[in-house]
């Protein structure tokens, strides 16, 4: 299961391809190489019960071939139950357990999710090591994000922290931060995303869900909408391990850099090159239109920032397009509470109204006084009684 150094694991490789056969923005010529790889693919590892999952909506069935996965498959599994018997009458305890554990593994190369799932929590009843238990974790993320099964991972996930508590290694756990950085991705929580990829990013062996080039391509994506300016120039824009490889990326180097540098006809040029890449990205697909949102609301909250003032038009040129353009986009963010200023229609200026720091420390601190009196004064009735 587990790639080697920047090798994907095949079977999410075959949910790649799945996902982008389904996509409607990939032509019909790539949709015909992309379903005979996916059909190749799923001969040659007897999948079996995933091809009946894709007859007929993405796979034509083919009566021949599903037979003779299906009695590989049961050829298969007789050989690995026999393994097992003969472990547990003439072997130790490890030698169950491997016996065990090739037969999940068989399970998860065929694509059946359920009996996967079950033989390896009956594998983990026979494992006693710390690391052996957290490797079959790992191997249960790798089938909820084949699945895209949220709750499979998130209960996976908090597995794994729990096991660590108990003496996992670390490298365990840096691997544990990138698997949990792509669940949080994945599930809209880009700022606590960012945090673990950038923990991880000098720690990086996590080869077998994506390669490094994705890695830190998903790191920028989700640093930019989660950091500050300062924070930003730190950690991604100056960050060697970022810079050996952004370059391999089209557009990601001047969408970051043109961001930071105020640049913003240059930021605009390259977040259009970058959609096309953000929409067929199996993860980042559900979030499209919602990162859309917030990277605009980044760099006019950016652009804004400098000034008390300004005029609609000298914004518009700024950033390479219409006035009307920039009034209406402008209007839906003010309206949304995401930016901080109004519009004179009148004059043609934004006229910025950012809230102050200080004014807002002090309500929260007079609202968290008051709730905490309120619970002091409830606790003494309690104790009167």
């Amino acid at each position: 299961m587990e790639g080697e150094e920047g090798t994907q694991q095949p079977q999410l490789v075959l949910a790649d391809n799945l996902f982008l056969l389904t996509h409607g923005d990939v032509d019909d010529i790539e949709k015909v190489r992309l379903r005979d790889e996916v059909f190749n693919y799923i001969i040659s590892n007897d999948m079996a019960p995933l091809y009946e999952t894709l007859v007929p909506k993405v796979l034509d069935l083919d009566q021949k071939i599903l037979d003779s996965m299906r009695a590989k498959i049961d050829d298969e599994l007789r050989k690995l139950d026999e393994r097992i018997a003969d472990a547990e009458e003439n072997l130790g305890e490890s030698e169950v357990r491997e016996a065990h554990l090739a037969k999940s593994l068989f399970f998860v190369r065929i694509g059946d999710k359920e009996k996967a799932l079950e033989q390896l929590k009956l594998t983990e009843s026979k494992t006693v090591a710390v690391g052996q238990k957290m490797d079959l974790v790992f191997y249960t993320l790798l089938i909820g994000f084949f699945h895209m099964d949220f709750n499979l991972i998130s209960k996976g996930i908090d597995k794994a922290k729990n096991l660590f508590e108990e003496g996992g290694d670390w490298e365990r756990k840096n691997r544990l931060k990138v698997y949990e950085g792509l669940y949080c991705m994945s599930t809209r929580n880009f700022k606590k995303a960012a945090n673990l990829f950038l923990d991880s990013i000098s720690t990086f062996t996590t080869y077998e869900i994506f390669p490094y080039d994705t890695f830190v391509f998903y790191t920028v994506l989700t640093s930019i909408i989660s950091l500050d300016r300062v924070s930003l120039k730190q950690k991604v824009v100056d960050a060697p391990e970022i810079l050996t490889v952004i370059g391999k990326i089209p557009y990601l180097s001047d969408f970051l850099n043109s961001l930071y540098e105020c640049q913003y006809k240059s930021f605009f040029s390259a977040f259009a090159g970058l959609t096309e890449h953000i929409k067929l990205d199996r993860y980042l697909h559900p979030h499209f239109r919602y990162y859309m949102r917030e990277v605009r609301t980044v760099v006019y909250s950016q652009f804004l920032e400098s000034y008390k003032s300004v005029t609609i038009e000298a914004m518009a040129k700024a950033f390479g397009v219409t006035v009307d353009f920039i009034d209406l986009e402008l209007s839906h963010y003010i309206a949304a509470g995401k930016l901080h200023c109004k519009i004179d229609k009148v004059a043609g200026v934004l006229e910025t109204n950012r809230p102050d720091a200080k004014n807002a420390l002090y309500q929260a601190t007079i609202k968290q006084g008051d709730f905490l009196l309120n619970r002091i004064q409830k606790l003494s009735r309690v104790i009167d009684l």
